[in-house]
């Protein structure tokens, strides 16, 4: 629905594109200026053909969307990975162990909230966590599952203070210490205040697409974010949580045409082959998202988007500001130069916080640096490195 209503204002909008009372991105005001004189200059007959047109491609696009939509529904595939049994849970929150050598740094995996955690262990042939320990590393993957009534008590500092501390106590149990922490998007956040809050359990700490800035690019749709807390609050106190469709809604906000540049795509695939399995791996999971604790929407909503807290060093967990500055151990920062919800502005604000970071930044999207095709030797390669070089496991420093 969101993807029609754009194509058919571009119909509606017409009117104002001859007129010149349209409003446009900066990026294409001068391509809109110059067909503005064109349509200036054109006769009504001219015009008609034009607005026919318009009407013949917005058709189009919806055709090939729609066709790329039935297709994926269709789609035989189903993700037979199997999840390792988790090794501690605690409410809803469960710790997975993907094995690895006995002697190979320990690493806590933190993912968002509003995700299911297999984004990092989607198919045999696109698993993050299971790459990882073939490689030497010892990695533990935090899995948040939905809230249960417990959790939608809660905030960040029950997440960060009390679920994730929990969870890093147990890695330290089981393998030993320090351990290296990684976050991804929003669990970046999350592992950040862990690091800073407990810095000598941690040897090292990378952050993969980790907003900080919610300023720093598109301030004016962050701040529209803010607001809509206000109208998401009969929702948040009547079910304690925010659902997952409403979370979408809001994030296909960000892009409303990404869906129809995504599903036209799919529609021209073949539908037998290893992108088109991967397609429908990916959008499996997109759909299968995470409602968010009531509290931490409240906090994440107002805090972050709105007041743009972390950046302003005002963001606080348990009484304790999140500063990044307190953690002066070696961090690496994965800035993916194509992303559109975590914009470079967003995440290299952090790098310069951090006293001791590196970045890499590859040509890589939001999804596409954990589940794309080639990341092994782009970036999860540089990972490893990194985590390998950082690491005073073998010398027991804990």
């Amino acid at each position: 629905m969101m993807m029609m209503g754009v194509l058919t204002s571009s119909t509606a909008a017409l009117p104002g594109l001859r007129t010149g009372s349209l409003t446009w991105n900066p990026e294409l005001r001068a391509k809109a200026g110059a067909l503005q004189d064109v349509l200036r200059g054109a006769d009504q007959e001219s015009f008609d053909l034009f607005e026919a047109a318009v009407g013949r491609e917005n058709r189009a696009r919806m055709d090939a969307t729609l066709r790329g939509i039935q297709a994926y529904r269709q789609h035989p595939y189903r993700r037979s990975q199997a999840d390792p049994a988790p090794v501690w849970q605690d409410g809803t929150t469960e710790l997975r162990a993907y094995g690895g050598p006995a002697d190979g740094t320990p690493v806590l995996i933190v993912p968002s909230l509003i995700n299911r955690a297999y984004i990092l262990d989607l198919t045999e042939r696109a698993s993050f966590v299971r790459w990882l320990a073939a490689h030497g590393l010892r990695p533990f993957l935090v899995d948040w599952g939905a809230p249960g009534a417990d959790e939608r008590r809660f905030d960040l500092t029950d997440y960060i203070a009390n679920r994730l501390e929990a969870a890093l106590e147990e890695v330290l149990r089981r393998a030993g210490g320090p351990v290296s922490v990684i976050g991804y998007c929003m669990g970046g956040l999350l592992a950040l205040a862990l690091a800073a809050r407990r810095a000598e359990a941690v040897d090292s700490l990378t952050l993969l697409a980790t907003p900080w800035d919610f300023h720093g690019d598109r301030a004016a749709e962050a701040a529209l974010v803010g607001r809509l807390r206000a109208s998401f609050e009969p929702t948040l106190a009547a079910l304690g949580e925010l659902p997952v469709d409403m979370l979408q809604a809001m994030f296909a906000g960000l892009d409303p045409l990404n869906g129809v540049r995504k599903f036209a795509r799919f529609a021209d695939m073949e539908q037998d082959s290893d992108a088109a399995r991967r397609f429908v791996a990916l959008e499996d999971w997109l759909n299968d998202g995470v409602p968010l604790a009531a509290p931490t929407a409240r906090e994440c909503l107002d805090g972050w988007y709105g007041e743009n807290l972390p950046a302003k060093k005002q963001w606080s967990v348990d009484g304790q500001t999140v500063d990044p500055g307190a953690f002066a151990k070696p961090a690496l920062c994965v800035v993916p130069t194509g992303d559109r919800i975590v914009p470079p502005a967003s995440a290299e604000p952090l790098v310069r916080s951090l006293p001791r970071a590196e970045v890499l930044m590859p040509r890589a999207g939001h999804i596409g640096m954990i589940a794309g095709q080639n990341v092994e030797k782009q970036i999860w390669d540089r990972i490893l490195i990194f985590i390998k070089s950082a690491a005073t496991y073998p010398s027991r420093g804990l």
